[in-house]
């Protein structure tokens, strides 16, 4: 049988209704997660059996009706009407019966087979709240299963319900709701359109198109809806504009009255929210009070991943060096030794060198999302955000954009729309990254060293400037994004609370294990081809004459009478003088040369130009780098001999390379350039085209080439040079 003969089971629900818990469930964890095709929202679906056939179960984006207002919506309500598309199970929170089983009344409305789960009934039966749920079932004319998706209670006569459904030829189960009349003359105008349009669909499936019609065509952004339909509803929306009618408001309000009167029969007994929940509540969302516990938690959460991650993260790079000590022992020295340890076993050190941090990152935000605490954040810091054009969950991400862009731009998932995904993902790599400390260490002890400001010493104000900055610029830029390449309406935040649940510790682990090994394979083979090109630009092409130069010098070395201690040292140099020289050689140093002009108006030279390239790798390598072209070998950020080979580097006029004026226009040229592949790499992964990621490089550099211009030449014209 092939794929396309499966049958699709989807499993739709509102947010933080225990969707994904529930699918986890019945797959048993076991799932493949791709792309939607043409935009970046995850597929995830697993192959079960039921019974004595197998199904396709596809877990769809989480959303509260299927009016669609973003290409991602109109996805979902594309899904859920696909010829594919046997059946639904449609999860609903049993705590806020009337929000879930909206949606699930617009899928029973559309035709299709649908099966209620009705999800953590536990909770509901703590707060006091009686389901009859075999009288709802005969309301909506649907199965109306009570589970408890955590505890896999329930799931067995959820099966058997779907079972029915998809044997059970023909539609799902009608329902009668009371809509206007001139309501319904106004959608028998649209139906036959929607005909032409969607010929294959039946009578009422046009006719929950034509109502899903008039919800969502407000929006230009949605694809595929011809202009036919587009004008008839304009005509149509109009001419009720004109009679003073709110076509929104008659849909809707019809479609919550049923439901009132519907759940009104079916529950016994309405429980008020227990009285701790309102309590934390006035702690957690108090304008004041709330953020600072909010920073509270963050600042523990970047702590854990500090503290937690680097024990991880040097164990990666101390198996990664290990690694490339075996290959160099094992394969003989030359260009395939290069190739193998300088490129291949590097660039996958590249890679998994981010898995601790982000899978730990997605391991606590989960818990965050799944625990209800950040809806409330979000209600929070929404105001402030919204002032900059950014959503209020865009906060998370930017905060970890202090420990790592990589994870950061992952994490703007949280966020639903795609437009405010990437006026996020495109603001925060300004955002001053652990990765760029080692340079702002590096430069301040080569320029700054020993010098005060009054009471404070120059260089902890320069870090703490370098910080401020990334903020400011940060959020600068995203209200220029906003308002400029992805204009729109300041983003609309509407959120009911969730209550609070004490998440699932097996999901949280399956859904950050997805993430990571979603950037291990997408953005990581990115990351190795770019590691492999930039080992390359920096090794290539070699020169025989500085090679046979070196050998000579080697040679008569070792013929000399000086102790061996002292045999060994001198090698040591050339060895790196030799690496210098080769890299000045290389297409990297030769490119470096060939900048140099555009990069002394901003104070740097040559050597500081291949540095640059270099640190494109990461930020860090941009150190290690200079110690190679500066012939010392291997160096850190504390490395003195290179802090000294910087301050006495000279240009060709015999001004100094490193004076405190060029190492700030330095750092700030690091702060704001975007020089790490591998946040490029998941930018490409995340927006699902190259374009995204070649504007948020291009914009940084312009950024940052003329914030350094700015610095350098106004503090020469200051009289500081």
């Amino acid at each position: 049988m092939s794929e396309d003969a499966f049958p699709q089971v989807l499993i739709a629900g509102n947010p933080n209704c225990g969707k994904s818990t529930l699918f986890n469930a019945l797959s048993g964890g076991s799932a493949h997660v791709g792309n939607y095709p043409g935009v970046t929202v995850d597929r995830t679906s697993a192959r079960v059996r039921l019974g004595d056939k197998s199904i396709e179960l596809v877990d769809v984006p989480g959303m509260y009706s299927l009016t669609a207002s973003s290409p991602e919506e109109q996805l979902a309500v594309n899904a859920l009407v696909e010829r594919n598309t046997g059946a639904v199970i449609c999860v609903v929170d049993a705590t806020t019966l009337e929000r879930g089983l909206y949606l699930g009344l617009q899928l029973i409305e559309s035709s299709v087979p649908v099966v209620i789960a009705l999800n953590m009934m536990d909770s509901a039966e703590r707060l006091g709240l009686e389901i009859d749920t075999d009288r709802l079932s005969k309301r909506l004319g649907a199965p109306v299963i009570p589970v408890v998706a955590t505890k896999r209670l329930g799931l067995e006569r959820l099966l058997g319900a779907l079972d029915e459904q998809l044997t059970r030829a023909g539609e799902g189960a009608a329902v009668d709701i009371a809509y206007p009349d001139a309501l319904e003359a106004d959608v028998a105008t649209i139906t036959p359109l929607i005909g032409q349009w969607r010929p294959e669909t039946s009578a009422r499936q046009r006719r929950s198109f034509a109502f899903w019609s008039l919800l969502s065509l407000g929006d230009d952004s949605l694809r595929g809806v011809p202009n036919e339909v587009r004008d008839a509803v304009d005509a149509v929306r109009s001419a009720a504009e004109a009679q003073g009618r709110d076509l929104d408001l008659e849909i809707i309000a019809s479609r919550y009255a049923w439901l009132d009167e519907a759940v009104a029969e079916a529950c016994s007994a309405r429980a008020a929210p227990p009285s701790w929940s309102e309590r934390i509540d006035r702690v957690l969302t108090h304008p004041i009070v709330g953020i600072f516990v909010f920073a509270v938690v963050m600042f523990a959460i970047f702590e854990a991943l500090f503290a937690g991650a680097e024990p991880f993260i040097g164990a990666i790079e101390t198996f990664t060096g290990f690694m490339q000590t075996q290959a160099a022992a094992l394969i003989p020295a030359g260009i395939l030794q290069d190739l193998v340890v300088e490129g291949i076993i590097a660039g996958v050190g590249n890679v998994i060198v981010f898995a601790p941090q982000i899978l730990m990152l997605f391991l606590f935000i989960g818990f965050l999302e799944d625990s209800g605490y950040l809806a409330r954040v979000a209600f929070v810091i929404d105001r402030v955000m919204k002032s900059v054009g950014l959503h209020g969950k865009a906060f998370v991400p930017l905060l970890s954009g202090f420990a790592c862009a990589v994870p950061a731009v992952m994490s703007t998932r949280t966020i639903e729309r795609r437009r405010d995904r990437l006026v996020t993902m495109l603001a925060l790599p300004l955002m001053s990254c652990s990765a760029r400390l080692p340079v702002y260490i590096l430069v301040v002890g080569t320029v700054f060293a020993g010098q005060s400001l009054g009471w404070f010493s120059a260089g902890a104000v320069a870090l703490f400037s370098m910080y401020t900055l990334s903020v400011l610029v940060t959020l600068g830029a995203a209200a220029v994004i906003r308002r400029t390449v992805l204009p729109g309406p300041a983003p609309t935040f509407v959120l009911e609370m969730p209550p609070y649940r004490w998440p699932s510790a097996q999901i949280l682990w399956i859904n950050a294990w997805r993430r990571l090994r979603i950037f291990l394979v997408d953005a990581g083979t990115i990351i190795l081809a770019m590691t492999i090109l930039l080992w390359a630009l920096l090794s290539f092409p070699k020169s025989a004459q500085v090679a046979e130069r070196f050998a000579l010098e080697r040679q008569r070395v070792e013929q000399s009478a000086a102790p061996e201690a002292v045999k060994s040292e001198a090698i040591r140099a050339l060895d790196a003088d030799e690496a210098a020289a080769q890299l000045a050689n290389s297409f990297g140093g030769r490119f470096g040369h060939a900048i140099e002009p555009a990069l002394r108006p901003i104070g740097f030279d040559w050597q500081i130009g291949v540095g640059i390239i270099g640190a494109f790798a990461a930020r860090e390598v941009f150190i290690s780098t200079l110690g190679v072209v500066f012939g010392i070998g291997e160096a850190d950020e504390e490395n003195k001999p290179l802090r000294q080979a910087l301050r006495d580097a000279r240009h060709a006029d015999g001004t100094p390379v490193m004076t405190p004026l060029s190492g700030v226009s330095l750092m700030v040229f690091f702060l704001l350039a975007c020089q790490c592949m591998s946040t490029i790499a998941v930018v490409k992964r995340e927006s699902g085209s190259w374009k995204w990621p070649a504007f948020l490089f291009a914009y940084m550099t312009v950024l940052a080439y003329a914030a350094s211009l700015a610095v350098y030449q106004g503090g020469q014209l200051l009289g500081y040079g």
